[in-house]
């Protein structure tokens, strides 16, 4: 690593002032993912990055890089790249977690996550086992990421209407049949809308600039008012904690 620049550390925390000097001269081993946190390692800690709602990681090639855009708040160099991240609200964050302090699977950004959806063990067991007793609706279980990640409010309607589930029911009275149908279209639509490239609604960009056209197949989502695809009843919207959720009255009964 040549140089880390920042160039705001207003985000939705503060980013350290030790940061740049922690990554000066180190190697990244790898970059993965968990939830929605960008990892990438080094051998003295972990570099942890969200983009929030708008914020985006451009890569450049040396010496072919353009000048800082508005809302370029962190540069990275190395030796055959060069990444700004572009965020214009700041909701994002980028944060070192060294390695003396444990595993960063401990730490409290993420040790809450839930479990990976493309994970083996993510199936009705799972689904049962961590909502048991649950009164809360299962579409906001599904937004919390506390039980599985990576299900947004686009898919959450998409993986409901899939299952049959209408969105309101409490997740601890859902049927271990039902939950593995729910499981199941969990992957189904998130595969399909990697395919597509994600969903572009306003910001959302794919790593090469391309937006993302899973919203153009989407069954119930942005449809209230068009007839369901399955059996013709009017597409119904509801608003569940401050997000906007859209299903079939016939085909998902609470």
């Amino acid at each position: 690593m040549r140089a880390l620049r920042i160039f705001h550390r207003g985000f939705r925390l503060p980013v350290s002032e030790a940061l740049p000097a922690a990554v000066l001269g180190q190697p990244v081993e790898d970059v993965g993912r968990r939830g929605k946190y960008l990892l990438w390692q080094f051998p003295n800690g972990v570099l942890l990055s969200h983009l929030g709602m708008s914020g985006a990681w451009r890569v450049h090639e040396p010496g072919s890089a353009p000048p800082r855009r508005p809302h370029d708040h962190v540069e990275i160099e190395s030796a055959d790249a060069l990444a700004r991240l572009n965020d214009p609200r700041r909701f994002g964050l980028v944060l070192w977690h060294p390695r003396a302090e444990g595993d960063v699977a401990a730490h409290p950004l993420l040790a809450t996550l839930g479990i990976e959806p493309f994970d083996p063990r993510f199936d009705a067991d799972w689904l049962v086992g961590h909502t048991r007793n649950q009164r809360s609706a299962i579409k906001t279980v599904l937004l919390a990421g506390r039980v599985v990640v990576g299900v947004g409010n686009i898919y959450a309607s998409e993986t409901l209407f899939e299952a049959g589930i209408h969105p309101a029911t409490p997740a601890g009275r859902i049927s271990r049949r039902r939950y593995g149908l729910l499981a199941d279209a969990v992957r189904r639509v998130l595969a399909q809308a990697i395919a597509a490239g994600g969903s572009t609604l306003r910001d959302f960009s794919g790593a090469d600039g391309a937006q993302g056209h899973y919203t153009s197949a989407a069954r119930v989502y942005g449809r209230a008012g068009e007839p369901c695809l399955r059996c013709g009843t009017p597409i119904r919207r509801i608003v569940q904690t401050q997000r906007a959720t859209y299903f079939c009255p016939t085909c998902q009964k609470s």
